[in-house]
């Protein structure tokens, strides 16, 4: 079945799939609330400060590709200013996966794209090479793709290398490779886009530290001016399971200038300030949300419209068998909101994403148990 439509139900949503034949249908848990979303400044001046973002599953659409890569990992929408005439279209979906068919940790290689109309999702880009293509992924408007490469030879953490940051033009060829002594196993990241310059943090999974690389932005790809420590000494460990438990989620503010950093194994998020102006390392930052009620192993992390954070949990970390695979929606003065789960096993939520356009705001969120990817569309009121 092929629909690009949405169906919001007040008790009871169902998963809809979106692409090929065969297309499956699954139900989703039942979650009581009505969402009601409304942009943060709103939400200040009429209505509680707890009012949340999270609603229930509506459409799923697979993220394996031909060659069979599993373990869906990063989540990017494509910005509405992407050029014309590119692979990909904005509004889109980006998803990266970090195995290969062998379901091998750190060996997958490609990047899928589920078109923002409906259809199929298509593959946008295939390393040469086994690569672990990683949370950290984001897409600059002026038409590139910055992935990170984080490969294991055994898919063990063990074994990995620092990896890289694989940069990809807009027909999905590989353009560029960054790498240097401040990548050391790029985990997941966040793009503060200003279309000539960029600003780009990275948080490496070996090290438990978060870099920030300024960038310039050409038409012929991306260069590093500059590379800053911002932030470390952030509890990091290999894990059988997820690979490594390290930092992992990371939302940027420009008006505060703070990034927000979700640390697995600390099992608690931070936020880091100066983290755009700084040129010094500011430790771990402040704990913003301890919780081990709610949180267990944050990893993914964006911002909703209602200036919410959202972070998604491996269940390495502070497992409750009554809480698998959930997502968490909570205040930056670090009041719990609401959770829901996208799988009823561990393990399945990872890599998050969110667009705003006008009034419709749209949220997409890996489940790589499946795998695939969960799309909910919300009008603004």
């Amino acid at each position: 079945m092929k629909s690009n439509s949405v169906q919001q139900v007040a008790m009871r949503a169902p998963r809809r799939s979106i692409g090929g034949t065969g297309a499956r249908v699954r139900t989703s848990i039942v979650f009581a609330s009505v969402l009601l979303l409304l942009p943060a400044t709103i939400v200040k001046a009429q209505v509680p400060d707890n009012l949340p973002f999270l609603p229930s599953p509506v459409l799923s659409a697979s993220t394996v590709p031909a060659n069979g890569d599993l373990n869906p990992y990063g989540v990017a929408f494509v910005p509405p200013a992407f050029p014309r005439g590119a692979t990909i279209k904005p509004g889109d979906i980006l998803v990266s996966n970090f195995n290969a068919a062998s379901n091998l940790q750190g060996t997958g290689t490609t990047i899928i794209d589920v078109p923002a109309k409906g259809g199929s999702p298509t593959l946008y880009f295939q390393s040469a090479t086994p690569a672990g293509l990683s949370t950290a992924l984001n897409i600059l408007r002026a038409g590139f793709v910055l992935v990170g490469n984080f490969p294991s030879t055994d898919g063990t953490c063990g074994n990995s290398s620092a990896g890289s940051i694989i940069v990809i033009n807009k027909s999905g060829k590989q353009v560029g490779n960054i790498t240097g002594p401040s990548i050391n196993g790029p985990w997941d990241s966040a793009l503060f886009d200003r279309g000539r310059t960029a600003q780009f943090w990275i948080a490496n999974g070996l090290s438990g530290t978060v870099v920030r690389l300024d960038l310039n932005v050409g038409p012929g790809g991306v260069t590093v001016e500059s590379s800053t420590q911002i932030a470390s000494g952030y509890l990091h460990q290999c894990d059988p399971v997820t690979f490594v438990d390290a930092p992992t989620g990371l939302v940027y503010d420009p008006i505060k200038d703070v990034l927000y950093v979700a640390s697995s194994d600390d099992n608690e998020v931070f936020a880091v300030s100066d983290a755009g102006s700084s040129h010094s390392d500011h430790g771990t930052g402040r704990v913003i949300y301890n919780d081990p009620k709610y949180l267990h192993g944050p990893l993914g992390m964006i911002m909703a419209p209602n200036g919410h954070l959202v972070v998604a949990n491996n269940d390495s970390i502070n497992p409750d068998p009554n809480q698998p695979s959930e997502i968490v929606e909570f205040t930056i003065t670090g009041e719990f909101v609401k959770e829901i789960s996208v799988d009823p096993a561990f393990g399945g939520s990872f890599g998050l994403a969110v667009m705003t356009t006008g009034d419709i705001s749209k949220f997409a969120a890996v489940d790589d148990n499946v795998p695939d990817l969960l799309i909910w569309t919300l009008q603004l009121p």
